[in-house]
């Protein structure tokens, strides 16, 4: 086991670009690294990071910060259906997606680009253009951090939601996600009815590949590169409201969207709502809200988290003003 530099910053390890200190950082590779570890760990504060892209730090963190840099991607076995692939928690999402098209496997194409790690995947129930994580997942197995030992989850046992999934909920920081075994198909069904999919195909036949670099073009011209400018994606969660709600607001805002859930809920899109409140391309100092997607908030340059955490309570009320919904984050605030 070897520590890295005492005092360590985190802004290289969180897309939002947020210059904090660690107390003590470190990596691991294996269960019986994050292990020795936990243990060294024992009786100081513990987080375990995976890529960054889903957290906004707001001040130091007083304790050991663990990276996941576990790896590897394997074909586990197939049947006439289906292919059964392992990847490491630590591997790139968006380097795991190339990796399945490059070999004709099918139902992640439409969840290109999402930024962060393979562990982080099932954790948030990541989905885009009509796709979620729970669609093709199969198991996982995860560390117990109480317990010392390996557990695997079913995806019963993931109690997956909108965003949401038990690591989120109940099992909160309990559990360390080693791998992912997601169940892809060879035979594909394509979805290219959400969002601008079939406008951006124009006239090319649909494929894994073609609806990969649709999806890949459509989210570079809304979403800004973190490489560039500082962002964790969508920061706010698409909010559901009952039918009637909906049909109310839509009598006072006609052009509101929204979109057909289950038990007659309707799906709103959360940057329409800010837009509407007036915050889209908002800036104060180096926080803001982006010009061209109102869902998500940026780091121009200098920003504190705080500073961006208080930009977000500023939307939440202005929007629950305006609209009586309460929009929740989707961004995990770290304090």
């Amino acid at each position: 086991m070897q520590l890295l530099a005492e005092e360590q910053s985190l802004k290289r390890y969180n897309t939002f670009g947020i210059d904090v200190k660690a107390r003590w950082l470190a990596s691991f590779g294996s269960s019986d690294e994050l292990g020795e570890l936990v243990d060294w760990a024992a009786g100081r504060r513990l987080l375990v990071l995976g890529g960054g892209s889903n957290v906004l730090f707001t001040e130091d963190i007083d304790g050991l910060v663990l990276r996941n840099a576990v790896k590897g991607i394997e074909l586990l076995h197939e049947d006439e259906e289906y292919v059964y692939v392992r990847a490491g928690a630590g591997e790139s999402w968006d380097g795991f997606v190339q990796y399945c098209i490059a070999r004709d496997w099918a139902g992640v194409e439409n969840l290109s680009l999402i930024p962060g790690n393979v562990g982080a995947a099932p954790m948030q129930n990541i989905g885009a253009y009509g796709v979620e994580i729970r669609d093709v997942f199969w198991e996982l197995e995860a560390w117990s951090l109480a317990e010392r030992k390996v557990y695997t989850f079913t995806p019963g046992d993931c109690e997956f939601g909108y965003r949401e999934s038990v690591f989120k909920g109940r099992l909160k920081g309990q559990f360390v996600i080693l791998n992912v075994v997601l169940r892809l198909s060879k035979d594909p069904v394509f979805h290219t009815s959400y969002g601008a999919i079939r406008e951006e195909l124009g006239d090319r036949e649909p494929s894994i590949r073609a609806i990969s670099e649709a999806v890949i073009r459509i989210r570079r011209s809304k979403l800004p590169d973190p490489a560039e400018i500082g962002n964790a994606g969508s920061f706010f969660k698409n909010p559901t409201v009952p039918g009637e709600v909906f049909a109310r607001l839509k009598e006072r805002f006609p052009e509101m969207v929204g979109y057909p859930g289950l038990n007659g809920e309707v799906k709103v899109a959360a940057g329409w709502l800010i837009e509407k409140c007036g915050w889209k391309g908002f800036r104060r100092g180096d926080a803001g809200v982006h010009a061209r997607q109102a869902l998500v908030l940026v780091n121009y340059g200098q920003a504190k988290g705080k500073d961006i955490y208080a930009l977000s309570e500023e939307i939440l009320h202005s929007v629950q003003d305006l609209f009586g919904i309460v929009l929740e984050r989707e961004v995990n605030i770290i304090n």
